[in-house]
């Protein structure tokens, strides 16, 4: 039952007047949600909880034309808010009435809406618009790659601007839902599940679902002619594979690895827990780009990882991000280490169960090429700084830091502590502070230390005596069998402009 409270005239004014200015006026959100190396990606106010993208391809023009549904609560009393995005806007509803809206710096669409959104509560935005994506630079660069037969999206830490609006930034995970009309003959391919397709007049409409929350720049898109194989995992999973029609001598080579998805996802099971997320599955593209990247459910696979043959080493880097990266992500992207630290370690760990080099024989190594005065040790993997976040001394550094705790604590700690994490943090977000007091709780040692040492100090760590020991009574390690594979995947993590004018890093 509601009741009305009756107050006086008078006092109903003295309380109106005791309501502080900041509590009565609702103010803009903040145009960025606050990292530390890229303080304007995403944005301050709201949470997004689903993405709802209903697109059009024309792959002769590469002409996109959409319409984004974006479920969010604000966080504050909003005269305001900003969602990232580079291409043409003609419309924009809030609450399903029409907003202000203009754009500002490089990629911010600032909406103003018909009245105040309000703290705590729930709001709906519809985005029309439109545009040619690999013709809208940014910085100097587009994430939206071209191809003979259509265009792919698949870039980090941004690619999203150039196909639907968002709160760019992967402390906001949302569930998303993706709908592609394509010209009969093509497909579209996205995260998630396959939920259906529909055809009429000479379009083709593909419906994919990814129902976990899922990092903005972990959404993917890829449209053109592609070979696709389907099957189920052991515990019914759905498993989805492409590879573009005109992949040449790479396809063989390409499909020696991709295919391979299931068997590696059932080995990083055992050491990092249950799959996070609904299916499983990756795609390669006729893209002129080197890198791979961790796209949610379905990595990018560019073909020039198979330009030497085979290499299941950048499957395993891929699909151990599903736990350590997708499932759960950097707090601020300063964190990357645990991301990609973590996925080269898995390469490490894959070496050693398929009997090609011990994590120790590869953490010898590395540490063995690179002298004290070296670049590579200036720096930390810890911090790296925007400039050298996908550099890779963040990558074998990084794993030398895992092996480094690995030799403090124990094998068994250690796999414990692999294996509890993606639990502890499932669909969230984390830092290196975090990891360390997680390690710290399961092992019982204190590692400040440890970690200050291999993942901030801007020199090259001491090796412990027995170790310095065995290298010196063998001169040089012996180069591990698995050396040439997983140095093979180091142009993933290459962060700056391809062929294609994009900046990009896994």
């Amino acid at each position: 039952m509601r009741h009305r409270l009756l107050v006086p005239t008078a006092a109903a004014a003295c309380l109106v007047l005791a309501i502080p200015a900041s509590a009565a006026e609702p103010t803009p959100g903040a145009p960025g949600i606050g990292d530390s190396y890229y303080p304007a990606y995403g944005n301050g106010g709201y949470d997004v909880s689903h993405y709802d993208l209903r697109l059009k391809y024309q792959p002769d023009d590469d002409r996109l034309e959409g319409t984004a549904t974006i479920v969010a609560s604000a966080k504050q009393d909003l005269s305001r808010f900003n969602l990232d995005f580079a291409l043409d806007v003609d419309s924009v509803l809030v609450g399903g009435k029409k907003a202000g809206f203009k754009t500002t710096g490089d990629h911010e669409l600032e909406v103003t809406p018909a009245g105040r959104l309000a703290s705590g509560k729930p709001f709906t935005v519809v985005v029309r618009y439109h545009g040619t994506p690999s013709e809208v630079q940014v910085g100097g660069y587009t994430a939206w790659l071209r191809t003979p037969d259509g265009g792919v999206v698949a870039g980090e830490p941004e690619g999203s601007w150039w196909w639907y609006p968002s709160n760019d930034h992967p402390r906001d995970k949302a569930t998303f839902d993706v709908s592609v009309a394509v010209p009969d003959g093509t497909q579209a391919i996205s995260n998630g599940t396959l939920q259906s397709t529909t055809s009429r007049l000479g379009w083709t409409r593909y419906n994919w679902r990814s129902n976990k929350p899922q990092a903005t720049y972990l959404a993917t898109l890829a449209v053109g002619r592609f070979d696709v194989t389907t099957d189920t995992t052991p515990g019914g999973l759905p498993v989805v594979n492409a590879y573009s029609k005109d992949l040449g001598d790479d396809a063989g080579a390409a499909r020696a690895s991709v295919e391979r998805t299931v068997e590696v996802a059932d080995w990083l099971t055992e050491l990092y827990g249950p799959y996070p997320f609904n299916a499983l599955g990756g795609y390669v593209p006729n893209v002129r780009t080197g890198y791979a990247l961790e796209t949610q459910t379905r990595p990018f696979y560019s073909p020039r990882q198979f330009a030497r043959g085979a290499n299941v080493s950048v499957v395993v880097h891929e699909l151990a991000h599903q736990w350590y990266g997708d499932s759960v992500s950097v707090k601020d992207w300063r964190d990357i280490w645990v991301n990609e630290g973590f996925a080269r370690y898995s390469e490490w760990l894959w070496s050693e169960k398929e009997g090609e080099g011990t994590g120790q024989e590869l953490a010898d190594y590395v540490y063995a090429q690179y002298p004290a005065d070296d670049p590579f040790w200036k720096v930390k993997p810890g911090d790296p700084g925007a400039d050298n976040q996908f550099h890779r001394a963040v990558y074998d550094r990084g794993a030398l830091a895992l092996q480094a705790l690995r030799n403090e604590i124990g094998d068994e700690d250690f796999f414990a502590v692999l294996k509890q994490w993606p639990s502890e943090y499932r669909y969230g977000n984390a830092s290196v502070a975090d990891f360390r007091r997680f390690a710290e709780k399961v092992s019982g040692k204190p590692l400040a230390e440890l970690f200050d040492t291999w993942l901030y100090t801007p020199a090259k760590p001491a090796a412990p005596a027995a170790r310095a020991a065995a290298i010196g009574a063998q001169k040089a390690p012996a180069q591990p069998r698995s050396w040439k594979k997983i140095q093979a995947t180091n142009t993933v993590h290459q962060h700056d402009h391809d062929a294609h004018g994009a900046r990009h890093g896994h």
